[in-house]
């Protein structure tokens, strides 16, 4: 079977923004001292990540100033990325919301054209939770589309407002998170050809194929071919579980998994942020 088509998203990254922006103008003194998933983290917290996302991506990649994070190995990126993510949001929570949202307005336009004008079939940076080599730029901007997305969402929940749970938005969410699937099996050993099919059920969702070939998993688009393990979840629980917001034993209650249950059940490993 084909592998899945591209996510394309450069022209998703303006309305997520315009989504971003009218939220927190939405949001009251109260609102933004809400906690939400990321543990410790307030509303504005996680407004400020964002914020520091953009800076962050701004200064590297568009003005190549290379005076960033080093790590030699993927445990230490974890680490250092992590001091780094809690310093900035420390060292920026002397700011308002208003200058806040003033500058995720003044950012995020500048992210928004920077995007749009690089090629999609370049090469990009290491998409770390998806393999070790340098990624198609298409699914680089896929996983700042992924970032942004679930961060707003992160407020979104924590505010109580709805979620952008459109296909439009969401369902290149999902597309992009299931490229986690092959670096998550790399050490699962199996048979030549054994099928693994995970179903997302929902709006947003689909069906794909994890197929073992030589040495390693492939990921393809699920056809009709029998499964030695199929597993099913809903798209919530999808994004929750990709992004570590469900811990493995929440999620096994809320997953079908028919078949081998030791090759279905890994799908519970799957980690689509660095962290």
């Amino acid at each position: 079977m084909p592998p899945p088509s591209e996510v394309i998203v450069a022209d998703l990254f303006p309305p997520l923004l315009r989504e971003l922006l009218a939220l927190l103008a939405a949001l009251s003194d109260e609102d933004w001292r809400r906690p939400t998933a990321c543990a410790g983290w307030s509303v504005r917290d996680v407004a400020l990540h964002l914020l520091g996302d953009d800076l962050g991506k701004l200064s590297r990649q568009r003005d190549r100033w290379r005076s960033g994070i080093a790590a030699r190995t993927p445990a230490e990126l974890v680490v250092l990325l992590d001091a780094h993510n809690q310093g900035w949001v420390q060292a920026a929570r002397v700011m308002s919301p208003r200058v806040l949202r003033d500058l995720l307005e003044v950012t995020g336009t500048q992210i928004c054209a920077y995007f749009d004008s690089l090629d999609p079939h370049a090469i990009g940076d290491v998409v770390s939770w998806a393999g070790p080599e340098p990624a198609p730029m298409w699914l680089d901007l896929a996983r700042e589309y992924t970032e942004r997305w679930h961060h707003q969402q992160h407020i979104r929940d924590a505010v109580g407002r709805p979620g952008l749970k459109d296909p439009r938005f969401f369902a290149p969410v999902i597309a992009t998170f299931v490229r986690a699937l092959p670096l998550t099996y790399r050490d699962t050993g199996a048979d030549e050809g054994t099928a693994v099919v995970l179903t997302i059920t929902g709006r947003s969702g689909g069906r794909w194929a994890l197929r073992r070939q030589g040495a390693g998993w492939s990921l393809q688009t699920a056809g009709t071919d029998p499964a030695t393990a199929e597993v099913t979840l809903d798209e919530d629980v999808a994004w929750r579980l990709f992004t570590k917001g469900l811990d493995r034993e929440d999620a096994s209650r809320k997953v079908e998994i028919v078949g081998d249950r030791r090759l279905g059940a890994k799908v519970l490993d799957a980690v689509a942020i660095i962290g």
